[in-house]
């Protein structure tokens, strides 16, 4: 059996874009035989985070959530990084045998300064901490987006520079990239990536009014109903591939390249992907609605999981401990 690890920002409420790259991944991860571990990241969040009040509900959120689309609790292990006092220390002695030329290398790093963001210490050894989190559990893979694989590689030159000085402490991990993000391109509503930053992105639960109002949203042409189009380059079907079910997504191409008084307008693509978001999400939407009422039942999910990862971690900073001399 080997032990998944991976962390989730909290960083505002999870639109579609997160729930196929990464909560759908993780779930089913989840539910198979090997040890997964979800932590929400709400140390690296302070990097950027000034609103306490905002973190705790986005923290909150996030557990709510995974829980709500049916991450099971009992196999997967879900907490709060900053339940697991170990992995700071733990950052501590990585910190003690990392060369400032890693760091500066990091993309993550490198692109924030470019933008012109004055940068916090936090921020410059935001690596050390990730890595700190993935060594600290004898993780085996470390499922993460494209854009976050160089993150594992520090991990891994962290861990072999610390054995290389005191000895075979940190277990090597290694990226996994969920087949999911690579099949699911999630757009924003404009056509570009979907994100909150950019404001073009859709929440997961979504429903009602809110919903029709954010899908009619969705950047379409002028095209009337009956001139024959490519469902390849309609921005409206890269929703609708999401949703639907290959036989009825291939009614709806098929309609839409032949035209004419048959063919289904952008109102009526749009009036689908709504529906079909709403039926896709309504029974997590009503556990979302369960688990607000019941917060001592979050609470308890949330502290399980940490004392089944603090677990862990108190093994592998016993050993790091012992290896470099404080023990």
């Amino acid at each position: 059996m080997k032990t998944v690890l991976s962390g989730i920002q909290p960083s505002g409420r999870p639109h579609l874009g997160n729930y196929f790259g990464a909560i759908r991944p993780h779930i089913a991860l989840g539910a198979g035989d090997d040890l997964c571990l979800f932590f929400i990241a709400d140390y690296h969040a302070l990097t950027t985070s000034r609103d306490a009040n905002a973190l705790r509900d986005s923290t909150r959120d996030v557990a709510l959530t995974y829980l709500a689309l049916g991450l099971d609790a009992k196999k997967a292990a879900l907490f709060r990084q900053s339940d697991v006092p170990e992995v700071q220390e733990i950052a501590w002695l990585l910190a003690c045998v990392t060369g400032m030329g890693l760091l500066e290398r990091a993309h993550s790093y490198k692109d924030k300064v470019a933008k012109g963001i004055v940068p916090n210490v936090g921020l410059f050894t935001y690596p050390v901490l990730m890595a700190a989190d993935i060594l600290a559990y004898d993780s085996d893979l470390v499922p993460v987006g494209k854009d976050q694989v160089q993150h594992v590689e520090m991990a891994q030159d962290m861990a072999a520079s610390f054995n290389a000085v005191f000895g075979p402490v940190f277990r090597r991990p290694e990226p996994r990239i969920p087949r999911e993000e690579i099949l699911a391109k999630v757009p924003g509503l404009d056509g570009e990536k979907m994100s909150k930053s950019y404001g073009n992105d859709l929440w997961i639960f979504e429903s009602g009014k809110k919903l029709r109002q954010a899908v009619n949203r969705i950047v379409t042409d002028s095209e009337p109903p009956e001139v024959p189009k490519d469902p390849e380059k309609l921005l409206l079907f890269r929703f609708l591939e999401l949703f639907l079910e290959p036989a009825d997504l291939a009614e709806w191409k098929d309609r839409v390249r032949v035209g004419g008084a048959s063919a289904p307008g952008y109102g009526h693509m749009k009036v689908r992907i709504a529906e079909a978001i709403e039926a896709r999400f309504e029974p997590a939407r009503k556990r979302r609605e369960e688990l607000l009422a019941n917060p001592a039942e979050v609470d308890a999910i949330l502290a399980d999981g940490a004392e089944r990862a603090r677990a862990k971690a108190v093994l592998v900073l016993d050993r790091a401990r012992r290896a470099c001399g404080l023990r």
